[in-house]
């Protein structure tokens, strides 16, 4: 029986209620509390004043009321020797020089270190939507796009978190983020990743979002290679109620990075209004000064893009060119660009391409900060806005528009092949460090397992407790690289050594950086994006070996077989 709405008169309208589009919420703009994308009531007017090399005055208020996040972008943001040249620029020229090919990104970089929050704002607010994406493509920090994606289990399932880790990096990912259902079970889930990541090749970095002094031990233990869920907000009362400043995140990043492990912040428009506190600015205002702490902090990268607050941002009007626009802050910022994409935040399918394709074609350095690599049902981070479902419909568009999208194809005998050698890599390990057994049924399940629904269930209790058991007695990751050795996986004992040696090295703290399967460290010190019009920047051209392979999808025919 057709659908009937008896809210609506015509059938036109009935068949209209029923489509996905129309289970979504969707907000008129509050602007007093802050539920608003762009110039909320009390966002300020760009302004500096600098007296003796100090910022004395910033976006209209005096030194003696600045809050604690001022006082830091005051002082360790702003560039004084080139803020009143940046600030006394028409914003309109700024935003023309940003999609200008004969201007030099170098250039706006360097302008941008002078940059107040509210002039930020008033520079991208003079760019449409392609504009953004135009500069997105310009401005992006490494020259080569790139992908991660989330790697995660309901049932928090080792097996099948190595099985799945695999699959990821042999999809073409350079980044896996895990986190846990239940959190004592990390370490355990950590070291699945770490080894199902190093199966096909080296160069997976992978982290586990838990508890930042958990997440921190176990990195300088070598049991994950980065970091990215250490959150910065845009007003004070919302820092403060985490119990941070901004300060006390540059220690905790200096932490990291002193221990060689790559670290980005996360940041997102919307928080302030969930947590109660956007004093009345708009989100992207709130958002640019996230973005500059990022900066000021030192700390190499940033995830934004509304991420998990997705769904206030994206109910609002305008809020998907907003939250593009924050997007384009953190590039102008000379930041490693993590663009989100990775919370479900709609039930239609074209609205979620909507917001994520446009990024696609611009290029950041990860167009996901979590593209699932599992289905939804075993996604802990709410579920993906694209997940596996997806991967044949996202290979297909990076042929159609000759585009590196961060993904290539694959076929099922390597897909096969590559799963089942990191289940039967973690059989062994477990069985070395007297860890609970896994099974040959578990190793089969995990071989063809679409998953968790399809393996057979383990006994939580004492996973946990060997996890736990992990983190007593200090196990590293060379504990791990001995173990693999002995058990005749020499190869994946081998790539995981590297991979602690780029630690040792701080290979990997550059900006951007990434680690390649031919174990190369690209970064924007080494691969920095150096578009300047057509002819110029990354290119997928149809001699290259990648687009080869980006444009072989496994469904594709020989039009010779129908010739008579």
């Amino acid at each position: 029986m057709a659908y009937e709405d008896k809210t609506f008169k015509t059938k036109r309208f009935q068949a209209l209620k029923a489509r996905e589009i129309n289970k979504h919420i969707f907000l008129k703009e509050w602007p007093e509390k802050g539920i608003t994308a762009n110039q909320g009531p009390n966002d300020p007017k760009p302004s500096i004043k600098i007296e003796n090399g100090k910022v004395v005055e910033m976006d209209g208020r005096k030194r003696e009321d600045f809050d604690m996040i001022d006082q830091f972008l005051a002082d360790y943001y702003i560039d004084t020797s080139i803020a009143e040249e940046a600030m006394a620029m028409d914003s309109v020229k700024i935003a023309k020089m940003i999609v200008d090919i004969n201007v030099p990104r170098e250039e706006i970089v360097r302008l941008a270190k002078g940059f107040t929050p509210a002039k930020f704002v008033e520079v991208v607010n003079e760019l449409d939507e392609a504009e953004i994406i135009m500069g997105i493509h310009k401005m992006r920090a490494r020259k080569r796009p790139g992908n991660q994606c989330h790697n995660t289990s309901r049932t928090d399932n080792p097996v099948q978190l190595a099985a799945d880790a695999a699959e990821n990096r042999l999809r073409g990912f350079d980044e896996a983020e895990a986190t846990t259902g239940v959190a004592p079970i990390a370490a355990l889930n950590s070291i699945a990743l770490l080894v199902g990541g190093q199966t096909p090749n080296v160069g997976l970095l992978t982290q586990n979002a838990v508890e930042e002094a958990v997440e921190l031990k176990m990195g300088m233990r070598g049991l994950t290679t980065y970091a990215e869920t250490v959150s910065v907000y845009g007003t004070e009362r919302v820092f403060a109620d985490g119990d941070d400043t901004p300060w006390s995140k540059t220690f905790l990043a200096a932490g990291y990075a002193s221990r060689g492990l790559k670290l980005r912040f996360t940041s997102g428009s919307g928080a302030e209004v969930q947590m109660g506190y956007a004093e009345g600015r708009s989100m992207l205002y709130l958002e640019a000064k996230c973005i500059m702490i990022t900066r000021a902090a030192g700390v190499q990268g940033l995830q934004n893009g509304a991420v998990s607050c997705n769904g206030i941002a994206m109910c609002v009007p305008g809020g998907v060119r907003s939250v593009h626009s924050e997007n384009l802050i953190t590039a102008l910022c000379d930041l490693e660009n993590a663009s989100s994409n990775d919370q479900i935040f709609s039930p239609s399918d074209l609205r979620r391409a909507a917001r994520t394709f446009p990024l696609m074609i611009a290029g950041t350095d990860f167009i996901f900060s979590g593209f699932g690599g599992v289905p939804n049902y075993d996604n802990m981070f709410a579920g993906a806005n694209f997940d596996v479902n997806d991967f044949d419909d996202y290979l297909v568009v990076q042929r159609d528009l000759v585009v590196n999208g961060g993904l290539v194809p694959v076929t099922e005998e390597e897909t096969i092949a590559v799963r089942n050698k990191a289940a039967r890599a973690m059989q062994a390990l477990h069985a070395e460090m007297g860890w609970p057994e896994i099974t040959e049924e578990e190793v089969e399940a995990a071989t063809y397992a679409h998953g968790s629904d399809d393996m057979p269930p383990r006994n939580i209790r004492a996973d946990i407790d060997a996890a736990q058991d992990i983190m007593k007695k200090g196990i590293t990751g060379l504990d791990i690289v001995k173990a693999l050795a002995k058990n005749g996986f020499e190869d994946i004992a081998e790539n995981i050594l590297t991979m602690l040696k780029h630690k040792i090295a701080g290979d990997y703290l550059q900006t951007s950086a990434v680690i390649t399967p031919e174990n190369k460290v690209l970064a924007a010190i080494n691969n920095i994006n150096d578009y300047q019009g057509p002819g110029t920047g990354y290119r997928l051209n149809k001699d290259t070996e990648l687009w080869k392979k980006i444009s072989s999808i496994p469904q594709e025919i020989d039009p010779k077989t129908y010739e008579s």
